[in-house]
C-alpha cells in the first residue's frame, strides 16, 4: 500500500472513499468534500490499484486534507477495513464515490453534534437519492428514524450507510463473509456499542447515487441481510418482519401504477 499524499492534521473526522476504476464518478465525491466548510478532517481515498485514470483525477483534486492510499484488495469491504486501520480521525464516514454531501454545510452539522453531545456513539441523518447529474430522484423509501436503537435496524437499513458516522473506537472490521450486505451488519455492531445516538433531522445531509453495489446486486444483498437479521433478531421475528415488508412493498406499488 502506497501513501500518495499526506496531511499532518490531527483530523476529528475520517471521510472515506473506497475507489476502484471510478473515474466516471469520483470527481463529484472529491468537489464535494473540498467544498465543506468544516475544517477538522480528513478525506481518505482507499484505492483498489484502478488501471483507468481515477489516481490522475485524484490528484488533480487532492487537497491538502486529502490521503490517498492505493493498492490490491479483496472487494469494497475489504478496502473499507484498509481504511478504518489508517483513518486518524475519532470519527469515521464513509462516503463512496459518486455519493456527495447535500451542501457545503454537511459535515459540519456531524461536527457540531459531536460537540454538542459529548462524544456520541453514532451521528445520522437523512439521505436523498440522486443519479450521476446529481439531479434529485426522491428519498429512500425507509427514511431514518427520530430516535435509532439497534432494534431499529430490524427493519431494515433504516439508516443510509453513507449517512452513519460511527465513534472509530466502537466501529468493528466489516465481516468479509458478507459480499454486499457487510455494512448493514457493521452498522448493527455499531449500535451494540454506541451509549447515544444522535438525529441531525429532517434536512437531508447525503445525496446518495442509486447505482451502487447493493442496487446492483439487489435480490443477493436482501438475501444476505435476511440472514443477518436472523443472527441478530431472531428467524422467527425476521420472517414475522419480512411478511410486513411484503406488504409494505405491495403497497408502495400500487401507489406507484396509481400515480402513473
Amino acid at each position: 500500500m502506497s501513501q500518495l499524499i499526506s496531511t499532518d492534521q490531527k483530523p476529528l473526522v475520517s471521510v472515506i472513499t473506497v475507489t476502484f476504476n471510478a473515474a466516471n464518478a469520483i470527481a463529484t465525491t472529491m468537489e464535494s468534500v473540498r467544498s465543506q466548510s468544516a475544517v477538522n478532517f480528513e478525506h481518505i481515498i482507499m484505492d483498489g490499484a484502478s488501471t483507468d485514470n481515477t489516481l490522475d483525477i485524484v490528484r488533480n483534486l487532492a487537497s491538502s486534507r486529502t490521503v490517498v492510499f492505493s493498492s490490491p484488495d479483496n472487494g469494497i469491504y475489504d478496502a473499507m477495513n484498509k481504511a478504518l486501520d489508517v483513518a486518524k480521525g475519532q470519527y469515521v464516514l464513509f462516503l463512496n464515490a459518486g455519493d456527495s454531501f447535500a451542501n457545503n454545510l454537511s459535515l459540519q452539522r456531524y461536527i457540531d453534534a459531536i460537540h454538542d453531545n459529548n462524544f456520541p456513539g453514532v451521528i445520522y441523518g437523512q439521505t436523498i437519492i440522486v443519479d450521476k447529474q446529481n439531479n434529485i430522484l426522491g428519498e429512500r423509501h425507509l427514511k431514518a428514524p427520530e430516535h435509532l436503537t439497534l432494534r431499529s435496524f430490524g427493519d431494515g437499513m433504516v439508516v443510509c450507510h453513507q449517512a452513519f458516522m460511527a465513534l472509530k473506537k466502537i466501529a468493528p472490521l466489516y465481516d468479509l463473509r458478507y459480499r454486499f450486505s457487510a455494512d448493514y451488519e457493521w452498522c448493527i455492531r455499531c449500535l451494540q456499542h454506541s451509549r447515544s445516538n444522535i438525529y441531525l433531522g429532517q434536512e437531508p445531509v447525503i445525496h446518495y447515487l442509486s447505482e451502487g453495489l447493493t442496487t446492483r446486486n439487489h435480490k443477493q444483498s436482501l438475501k444476505e441481510r435476511f440472514n443477518i437479521m436472523c443472527v441478530y433478531f431472531g428467524t422467527f421475528t425476521t420472517i414475522f418482519r419480512h411478511l410486513k415488508f411484503a406488504l409494505r412493498y405491495a403497497k408502495r406499488r400500487h401507489n406507484s401504477i396509481n400515480v402513473q
